[in-house]
């Protein structure tokens, strides 16, 4: 043929009615296997593939997964990406991929409009209160990386960026650094609260003062504003939310012509590509996106498919290490 067959020319075909025809195609058991075994013979002949939206129409399922993140520029969302989609299609699903642009509200309306034309999504650190992420996912089976509470009856994985966090804190103490800045990350950012959070104990222990700057949004042009504010705070190291932040950091001292580490040493967190590649190198909390987003796809096809674990309130999350990689941009620090 040269064009698409449809449903109709499968019917045709095998001598039955388009009805007959869908219902061979899509629910068998309520067609005799004579019939059924002669339409999926004419569909084969013909090469007729039923369209998506009539398999959802006809089973209630789309066997298409959304991937929701708050920014598809940013590369600490890559091998999450690489993950959930080498898993779904692993399992048979297709990847979608949503934006929500470091928004709120543009999560929300995503998440009510993937209602009924994905069978679930991998939420990755969601930008939503608790109530309402809980309301949504009510509707949407979902799986949150970066993101949980006891109100969200999902299953959740968790990258244990506090213990990097405290790593880091360890390593600069061990470097003789006792007046450290954090530059934080959106006031939005669940992630964050939890570093922060682990921040002032570990401080205490170690004997830092360490100081709050921010918030900023996670991206490389907020950089210079808080390489700014670090220089202003007296401090002689800043650890950064993520990698951007902390390459805008580089930059700006760089313009300003403080030496990175000599007079102020640099941290960043995530690991993402480039972060070996910035002049200095950046010491850095390494995150295993790839793996989450594995397992994240993982546990949602299971709640798919009805064969994981029970998914109630008090779900305990999936937590996976994190470990500090030094590099050139730490040092001891200034005399």
């Amino acid at each position: 043929m040269s064009r698409q067959p449809t449903l109709r020319d499968v019917a045709e075909k095998a001598g039955v009615a388009v009805s007959t025809a869908s219902r061979a195609l899509t629910r068998p058991g309520r067609i005799s296997a004579h019939t059924t075994e002669r339409v999926r013979a004419a569909a084969d002949a013909l090469g007729y593939t039923p369209s998506a939206s009539a398999r959802a129409l006809s089973s209630g399922r789309t066997t298409t997964v959304a991937l929701v993140v708050p920014d598809v520029t940013n590369p600490f969302y890559f091998g999450l990406v690489r993950g959930t989609g080498a898993r779904l299609r692993e399992g048979g699903y297709v990847q979608v991929l949503v934006d929500t642009e470091e928004s709120a509200e543009a999560e929300a309306r995503a998440l009510v409009g993937l209602r009924g034309t994905v069978d679930g999504a991998v939420l990755a650190a969601s930008r939503l209160t608790d109530a309402r992420l809980a309301e949504l996912a009510a509707d949407l089976p979902i799986v949150a990386v970066n993101r949980t509470s006891p109100s969200l009856a999902a299953p959740s994985v968790l990258i244990d960026t506090p213990s990097g966090l405290v790593q880091a804190l360890e390593h600069l103490a061990s470097l003789g650094h006792r007046r450290v800045a954090y530059a934080s990350g959106p006031r939005t950012s669940w992630s964050d609260r939890r570093r922060q959070a682990a921040l002032h104990p570990a401080a205490e222990r170690l004997g830092l003062d360490v100081t709050v700057l921010g918030p900023y949004a996670p991206v490389r042009t907020a950089g210079p504003a808080a390489a700014d504010a670090a220089v202003q705070a007296g401090v002689t190291a800043v650890v950064a939310f993520n990698d951007l932040l902390a390459f805008g950091i580089l930059e700006r001292l760089d313009a300003r012509g403080v030496d990175v580490p000599a007079q102020l040493s640099v941290v960043g967190c995530d690991d993402v590509f480039g972060a070996d590649l910035v002049r200095p190198a950046l010491t850095t909390v390494a995150s295993p996106m790839e793996r989450a987003g594995r397992l994240a796809a993982d546990l949602l096809i299971s709640r798919l498919e009805g064969t994981g674990p029970s998914t109630g309130f008090g779900t305990e999350p999936a937590v996976l290490p994190t470990h500090l990689v030094i590099r050139a941009s730490t040092g001891p620090a200034p005399a």
